[in-house]
């Protein structure tokens, strides 16, 4: 048998076994992927996965590749299972075998490959040594615009200045437990699909759809204004309604505004607000992390049962 071409980008699938095994993303969900052993870290099929660590080669940098980089067996499954196309894994063997299941009978016309690497080439390829042992990449695309995410929700988290990628994957891990419908993305925010924003939001930001939104106090707070969203701005000022004084209707949308760690919301985005809401805390502490305080607020305006 004969391994089918690869995508076009990916370089040939030869040097390994040409036979199609599964891998599982979920319960529907499953990539078609075809073992490539691999021995020389500078092998050009190993581009999707080269100098991790040097922040001007990036294949997940704004302005790159734009790839989207899983690590880790668990957010590897949860890449498989979004709506992101695969393009390839690279794994030690242990890896792989933990994530490989059944052959997969007739092979799809474009399977993915799986390159299999010793521990010392995998880290020779990426620049470190990672102690997931797997990798997968995929390319980007688009989720509906702003407009239609909100026409489709009822709760929604509106983001302002966001700009660490570590609380940017924390707010999407919480969003998706806590049944947010969409993150939008106002001025100064990170990449939310930046390597350690995916890594820290446990493959959580690949199921949430996002979208950028005009900025608040402007087309942004029109925007949801006009989709029916009541906006409420999470902010440690004492002036604040405790949140969970805000007394809202089951029914009624919600959009909840995050600033930034230290200057929050800017004036802009308060005033934009139809309150300002804030999480009672112990004397002395005048703050939360941003994804905490995003976690409560979540929870509280979460619809009744």
């Amino acid at each position: 048998m004969e391994c089918p071409a690869p995508v076009a980008d990916r370089g040939p699938a030869a040097g390994g076994e040409c036979r199609g095994v599964v891998v599982r993303g979920g319960l529907s969900r499953v990539a078609v992927v075809i073992r490539v052993d691999i021995s020389d870290p500078a092998d050009p099929r190993l581009a999707d996965f080269r100098d991790l660590k040097r922040a001007d080669r990036r294949p997940d940098r704004p302005g790159g590749r734009g790839l989207v980089i899983a690590e880790g067996t668990v957010v590897v499954r949860r890449l498989i299972a979004s709506r992101y196309p695969l393009r390839a894994l690279l794994g030690v063997p242990r890896r792989y075998h933990e994530l490989t299941e059944e052959p997969a009978g007739e092979l799809a016309d474009q399977p993915v490959p799986f390159y299999v690497a010793d521990a010392e080439t995998m880290a020779a390829t990426v620049g470190f040594h990672l102690n997931r042992g797997v990798l997968a990449t995929a390319d980007r695309v688009a989720f509906p615009p702003a407009a239609d995410l909100l026409a489709e929700g009822r709760r929604v988290a509106v983001l302002e200045g966001i700009g660490d990628h570590e609380n940017m994957g924390a707010i999407f891990r919480n969003a998706a437990a806590l049944g947010i419908d969409a993150v939008l993305l106002a001025g100064g925010c990170a990449d939310p699909l930046y390597r350690r924003s995916v890594r820290v939001s446990m493959g959580n930001v690949l199921s949430v759809p996002f979208a950028p939104i005009a900025e608040l106090g402007s087309g942004g707070s029109d925007l949801l204004h006009a989709n029916g969203y009541h906006i409420i701005a999470l902010t440690p000022r004492p002036d604040a309604v405790a949140l969970a004084e805000l007394g809202l209707p089951p029914a009624q949308r919600v959009a909840i505004l995050l600033g930034s760690e230290g200057p929050g919301l800017t004036e802009f985005a308060l005033a934009a607000a139809d309150v300002r809401a804030r999480i009672p805390m112990t004397p002395g502490v005048d703050s939360l992390n941003v994804a905490t305080a995003g976690a409560i607020a979540f929870a509280a305006l979460a619809p009744s049962p």
